[in-house]
């Protein structure tokens, strides 16, 4: 029976998970979404072509991979069914390569609604939600409300789902916001997307995943945004509704810890936050700025800026040891090219005390991050292909990093498109 490799962000997302979701595909035989939903973008670019998946795992684009979206994702049928439009021009057998969990919940019109009404009740509060409706869908989840996949099949499917949508705008009047919207034209699109949903294989997930391992088929499962924005382990609460940690992979699709394989853990050569939250290490200076600039860090989901600073070590760490990263990728090396010292966060002063855990609060009233300073490089990275041509400066850096993890990085991205990575060992 095979094992399934996971490949998991170690920061608060944006880490650059779907490219090398993309070169990983040519390895594995199925691609397997197991949480978060359409707050999450992987961003793909060849051929000349961006895109940008929501829902859909990266594998989509490969003729050989099959593609699954597991019980621990939320859909919102009307995005998928965008998604799937923007990729038909290309070919693609869609329909031949993607199945989809029964068990997975369904995101309504409402919950959308719902998730705006409570940020915008929050003020200044808010905590920085992508306001597709993920937190309300989780919440309907665990309380036992929710509509999922399998729902569709059931002759009760419309009677459950009035009842959630009428729930749902009761709770809209207890919040103090006046919100615009047409509701006939947000079902319109929701009943749509339900249409494009039918045209696709509805699977029991844990069965087919089962299955899959007992052919000894060659399995990845793709996390969706960080591990720093883990419902448990994340910092709470500016952090997603979702585990998107290596645990969210066994209860997203069913399999048990014992037949995870490798662990890809993927990280930013700095670091980088969308929306509210504590962060350490961010940059307000000029360095700061050029590194958003030269990195396009913008929010694939949102557009919004990201905020950008310098590498965390301790909080990579603490995702390294809740994941059990088997190995590390580092992606935009090229964007601090030019940079005459690298400053990376080795401890925390905390409450006056240095220490050298990521602790229950990083807010700023509480602690500050310790510099280790090291040279930065000035070469254009872009056209590298062997890390014999990388510069002596970038290997250091590397090598400082593998030290403190106590991990071996093995591939490092040199810049956005598929081809421009580089492999460091085997």
């Amino acid at each position: 029976m095979s094992k399934i490799n996971l490949l998991l962000g170690l920061q608060w997302g944006d880490e650059g998970k779907g490219k090398i979701v993309d070169i990983f595909t040519e390895q594995h035989d199925v691609i397997a979404r197991f949480q978060g939903g359409p707050n999450a973008g992987h961003t793909l670019v060849f051929n000349g072509h961006k895109h940008v998946l929501h829902t859909i795992p990266s594998g989509i684009f490969h003729d050989k991979a099959m593609n699954i979206i597991g019980n621990g994702v939320v859909i919102d049928p009307s995005i998928f069914k965008k998604e799937i439009e923007n990729l038909l021009p290309f070919n693609l057998n869609i329909t031949e390569k993607l199945v989809i969990s029964r068990n997975a919940h369904l995101i309504l019109p409402t919950h959308r609604l719902i998730d705006a009404a409570s940020e915008v009740s929050k003020g200044k509060a808010k905590i920085g939600s992508t306001l597709k409706g993920i937190g309300p869908t989780y919440m309907d989840k665990t309380g036992r409300n929710g509509l999922r996949v399998g729902d569709m099949e059931h002759p009760e499917w419309m009677e459950k789902y009035i009842a959630l949508k009428e729930k749902h705008l009761n709770l809209l009047t207890h919040y103090n916001v006046k919100l615009d919207y047409d509701m006939q034209e947000l079902e319109k699109a929701f009943f749509e997307g339900i249409e494009t949903l039918k045209q696709f294989p509805f699977i029991d997930s844990v069965q087919y995943m089962h299955q899959a391992m007992a052919e000894d088929k060659k399995i990845l499962a793709e996390g969706a945004q960080g591990t720093l924005l883990d419902i448990d382990f994340g910092t709470y609460p500016f952090v997603t509704s979702s585990n998107t940690s290596a645990a969210g992979a066994c209860t997203g699709l069913g399999v048990p810890p014992n037949q995870i394989g490798e662990v890809f853990g993927i990280m930013k050569a700095y670091t980088t936050r969308v929306g509210s939250g504590p962060f350490p290490t961010e940059l307000f200076d000029e360095i700061g700025e050029k590194i958003a600039q030269i990195g396009n860090e913008f929010g694939s989901t949102t557009g919004r800026k990201r905020r950008c600073g310098w590498l965390d070590l301790v909080a990579l760490k603490y995702a390294v040891q809740l994941n059990g990263v088997t190995q590390l990728l580092m992606m935009k090396a090229d964007v601090l090219s030019g940079i005459d010292i690298l400053k990376v966060c080795t401890s925390y002063k905390y409450n006056g005390e240095e220490i050298n855990h990521f602790p229950f609060s990083i807010d700023d009233d509480l602690l500050q991050p310790v510099y280790t300073e090291l040279k930065g490089w000035h070469k254009d990275l872009s056209e590298v292909k062997e890390p014999s041509e990388f510069p002596a400066e970038l290997m250091e850096y590397i090598q400082f990093i593998e030290k403190y993890l106590n991990v071996k990085m093995t591939y490092v991205s040199v810049g956005p498109d598929r081809k421009q990575i580089v492999k460091l060992m085997s």
